[in-house]
C-alpha cells in the first residue's frame, strides 16, 4: 500500500509507551491480567469524581434543547467563562471568556496553538525528558523541534534553553507537574525563564510564547502548590485537560487559555478559533463542555496517587534503584541499572514487568513507571520486581 513516506518512518519509530501496552495486552492472553505488570500507559484507573456523575445523570434526566447541536468554535461562553473565573481565582489576574478556547483534549489545543503560531521552519523548544508526541505535533505545522536539556534532578536549566533560542524561536513547550519524571518546577524558576524570555525577544525583535501543558496541573503531592505560569510569563498560553484531574481521557475535553497580560491577544483568539475549526476538531464535545462548566474545582481523589507513589518508591530505592522523588503527576522515572535503558526493559518484561525505556522521551539511561493503575497490581508486582534487581545484582 502506497503510504506517506514521512508517516511511514514515523510509525516504524512509533511511541514505546503504545508498543510496550500492545507487549502487555499480548502477555495477559498468555498469563492473565493477574500475573501481568502494566506500567506502561498513562490511563487513569481512578472513576470520574462523584460530582461529574451526578452532573451527568442531572443532564440526561434534563436533557437542555439543541444541546448537541455546533456551538461557536471557542465553545460555549458559559463553559469558557467558568475557566475564565477559575483562572482568576488562582491567579488574581482578569481572565475572561475571551482569553479561553475548549478544545478536544490537550493534544488538540497542542496542534491549534502551533498551526496558529507557526510558519514553515520556526523553531520550538522542548526539555529532555519530553512527552513523546511533542516532536510529531510541531512536525504537523512546518515546525522545527529543538531539544534543551533539564538539570540532573530535571529542574529548569534557564542557561541551556537560552542557549537554543534563535531569531527562528516561535515557542517553548514546558509541562509541569512533568511526563514523565513527576517533577514540578518551581515559581522562582518560572519567573527566572520569563525574565530571560523578556531579555531575547528585546534582542530578537520577537515574541515568543511559553506554552505550557498542565494535565496534571491539580495532581500534587506533600501540600505543594502549582505554581502558574501567568503569574512568571507574559506570553504564556496554558493548554490543558481534564483525562487526568476529572479521569475523563476517553472524552477528549479541555481547553487552552491565553494569559491577560499578553499582547495581540485578540489577534492570537482569532487564529486559535480559525484552526480549530480547519484542522477538523471543529468545536469540543458539546456534552461534556455541559458537563465540566461547573466542575472547574473538582479533581479525582489524590491522595491514591500519592499513596501509590509512596508504595513504589519506597519500594524500589529500598532495593537500590535511584531516582528523583515525584512532587506530581503519577510517574516514577528512575535510572536503568544497565547502561542500556531498552535492554533493561526487556530484562523486566521476562518478569512481566512491562515499563517504558526514558530512550521514549529523549533521556536515555531511565525508564518510566505508570502507577495510575489498581493498587494491588502495583502490591503483586513487588515480589517480580525484587527478583529482577536480584537478577541484575542490586543490593539496596
Amino acid at each position: 500500500m502506497a503510504i506517506s513516506k514521512k508517516v511511514e518512518k514515523a510509525i516504524t519509530g512509533a511511541s514505546w509507551i503504545r508498543k510496550m501496552f500492545e507487549e502487555g495486552e499480548r502477555l495477559r492472553n498468555i498469563y492473565g491480567s493477574e500475573k501481568v505488570y502494566d506500567f506502561t500507559l498513562g490511563n487513569p484507573e481512578l472513576e470520574p469524581p462523584a460530582a461529574f456523575k451526578e452532573a451527568l445523570k442531572e443532564i440526561a434526566l434534563k436533557p437542555v434543547p439543541g444541546m448537541h447541536r455546533y456551538m461557536s468554535n471557542a465553545g460555549y461562553q458559559e463553559t469558557r467563562q467558568s475557566v475564565a473565573d477559575m483562572l482568576a481565582d488562582r491567579t488574581g489576574l482578569l481572565f475572561t471568556a475571551n482569553q479561553i478556547i475548549m478544545t478536544c483534549g490537550a493534544g488538540a489545543a497542542l496542534n491549534v496553538v502551533l498551526k496558529s503560531i507557526l510558519d514553515p521552519g520556526d523553531e520550538v523548544i522542548i526539555l529532555s525528558p519530553f512527552f513523546v508526541e511533542y516532536k510529531f505535533y510541531i512536525d504537523n505545522h512546518g515546525g522545527i523541534s529543538k531539544v534543551a536539556s533539564t538539570k540532573k534532578d530535571f529542574t529548569l536549566d534557564i542557561d541551556a534553553i537560552r542557549s537554543a533560542i534563535t531569531s527562528r524561536t516561535k515557542g517553548i513547550i514546558i509541562n509541569s507537574p512533568n511526563n514523565p519524571t513527576g517533577v514540578v518546577y518551581s515559581e522562582e524558576s518560572l519567573k527566572e525563564l520569563g525574565r530571560m524570555l523578556a531579555d531575547m525577544e528585546n534582542q530578537f525583535g520577537s515574541q515568543i510564547f511559553v506554552i505550557s501543558d498542565e494535565p496534571y496541573a491539580k495532581i500534587i503531592y506533600d501540600g505543594l502548590v502549582l505554581p502558574s505560569i501567568f503569574n512568571c510569563v507574559k506570553n504564556s498560553i496554558v493548554v490543558t485537560s481534564h483525562s487526568k484531574d476529572l479521569a475523563l481521557p476517553g472524552e477528549r475535553i479541555g481547553y487552552a487559555a491565553l494569559s491577560p497580560l499578553m499582547e495581540n491577544a485578540g489577534l492570537l483568539m482569532e487564529a486559535l478559533v480559525f484552526c480549530n475549526r480547519t484542522l477538523g476538531f471543529v468545536n469540543a464535545p458539546a456534552l461534556m463542555q455541559r458537563l465540566v462548566a461547573g466542575l472547574q474545582h473538582e479533581s479525582v481523589d489524590i491522595a491514591e496517587y500519592q499513596e501509590k507513589r509512596d508504595i513504589l518508591y519506597n519500594y524500589l530505592t529500598a532495593l537500590g534503584f535511584k531516582m528523583v522523588k515525584p512532587q506530581g503527576a503519577f510517574y516514577l522515572f528512575p535510572e536503568s541499572p544497565l547502561p542500556d535503558d531498552v535492554e533493561f526493559v526487556m530484562a523486566a518484561q521476562k518478569h512481566n514487568i512491562l515499563l517504558v525505556p526514558g530512550s521514549g522521551f529523549g533521556a536515555p539511561g531511565y525508564f518510566r513507571i505508570a502507577y495510575c493503575i489498581d493498587k494491588q497490581v502495583i502490591l503483586n508486582s513487588l515480589p517480580a520486581l525484587k527478583t529482577l534487581a536480584a537478577e541484575l545484582g542490586m543490593t539496596g
